[in-house]
């Protein structure tokens, strides 16, 4: 397989990798070492100098600046949250929908993108649903919009079988029917390339557990600068442009923050925004379009590896289709608890065994996967061919394994 970077140089920053086979990335990523080391730099901070609050806030400017750099994004445009559900939540009662309007989403999609929609129905909104498919572009949207329709929400890339939607193909047909455009890029932003412009996004939001390596509890949100109309949900003095020097609220004094300023409501999970900026700098030398190349190279390896023994894949095999998550076709009752045994860590989703890839994965631990896979298969198949021997013919059914 092709070396897009040092990998081996990267495999020491992750001592999970010596512990065991790590396949969770699309749940938590492990804490790399430079990013463990950051946090404990806040910790120093905080616990010699009883809160630096200036260079704290210096610190959260600085990372603010470079996430807007890998979203291609100006500063003004991103914000901090608590995570994705949050972050959706704050996009959808931000935009100025009124009862009889429509929101356009994908059946299957995250729930928290779809219950933080769903929530907007006691104000009258309709939800619409489109079917989940291989493939979700524009086209999959057209028939389902009308007059009323104010916008569409979706994943960037999914959760469950890692599609990858063609989300820049949706905003050309958002632009047309001047629709705002909600993206979820939780599983993809320090993955793919994630370019809000070029990917005509109204609003995005992601969490920071997963592509970008930091413990839970830190969330990004962007905002398109130019849509004034938005109007945050809560208020709070951070949230406004000219904050009242003497801290007493007027109601004369409640002009919005521009851009995504608007919908921060105080102080920041610093321990977290220190651990993002380590994160960024193990991106940034590498390249996110080279983490891309990397983990997309790994599906084409795995997809090859358990074609070899029979194993089906749920979702995309195309490689414009995909991302670093991959679902094998094994009942999640039979093959879990069987993983964990062997040191092996994955998840459950809803039609198998969820295996996802991140910086650190190499294509011998996918050998050491699938010969795990294949070792259970030979000792299954064997038991079933004693049993059938010891009773007569059609008395024991047979079933694959792994069906």
């Amino acid at each position: 397989m092709k070396q897009y970077f040092d990998v081996d140089a990267i495999r020491q920053e992750f001592p999970i990798t010596k512990q065991m086979l790590y396949f969770d990335s699309a749940f938590q990523t492990p804490l790399a070492a430079s990013v463990k080391a950051a946090i404990e730099t806040f910790l120093a901070e905080g616990f010699l100098a009883a809160g630096p609050k200036s260079l704290w806030l210096e610190r959260v400017e600085q990372v603010r600046a470079r996430i807007a750099a890998l979203l291609g994004a100006d500063v003004s445009e991103i914000a901090f949250t608590k995570n994705t559900s949050e972050g959706l939540n704050i996009a959808a009662n931000a935009l100025p929908l009124k009862s009889g309007d429509n929101v356009v989403m994908v059946h299957g999609d995250h729930p928290n993108n779809t219950y933080a929609f769903l929530h907007l129905q006691r104000k009258g909104v309709e939800i619409r649903f489109v079917p989940m498919t291989e493939v979700i572009n524009a086209q999959s949207f057209e028939s389902s919009i009308d007059e009323r329709t104010r916008a569409i929400s979706l994943s960037h890339v999914t959760f469950h079988a890692g599609h990858r939607f063609d989300v820049a193909d949706v905003s050309r047909l958002c632009r047309r029917h001047k629709l705002y455009l909600v993206v979820d890029a939780m599983q993809s932003i320090g993955i793919l390339p994630v370019n809000v412009k070029t990917m005509g996004a109204s609003l995005l939001a992601c969490g920071s557990h997963k592509g970008l390596m930091v413990p839970q509890g830190l969330g990004l949100l962007y905002c398109d600068k130019t849509l004034d109309e938005l109007e945050p949900a809560y208020l709070a003095a951070a949230s406004l442009a000219e904050p009242p020097a003497d801290l007493i609220a007027r109601p004369d004094c409640m002009g919005l923050k521009p851009g995504a300023g608007r919908f921060e409501i105080g102080n920041y999970n610093l321990p977290a925004i220190y651990a993002l900026s380590a994160s960024l700098d193990l991106i940034d030398k590498i390249g996110v379009e080279n983490v891309e190349k990397h983990v997309l190279d790994l599906g084409d390896h795995l997809i090859a590896r358990i074609d070899e023994i029979g194993i089906g894949l749920v979702g995309p095999r195309r490689k414009e289709h995909r991302s670093n998550i991959y679902v094998l076709d094994l009942p999640v009752d039979d093959w879990l608890a069987y993983f964990s045994r062997n040191n092996v860590r994955v998840s459950p989703e809803r039609d198998g065994i969820r295996v996802s890839f991140a910086m650190f994965n190499i294509t011998d631990e996918i050998d050491r996967l699938v010969d795990l896979i294949h070792s259970r298969d030979r000792k299954t198949l064997h038991a079933q061919s004693v049993a059938r021997s010891s009773h007569p013919a059609g008395v024991l059914s047979y079933t694959s394994a792994h069906k």
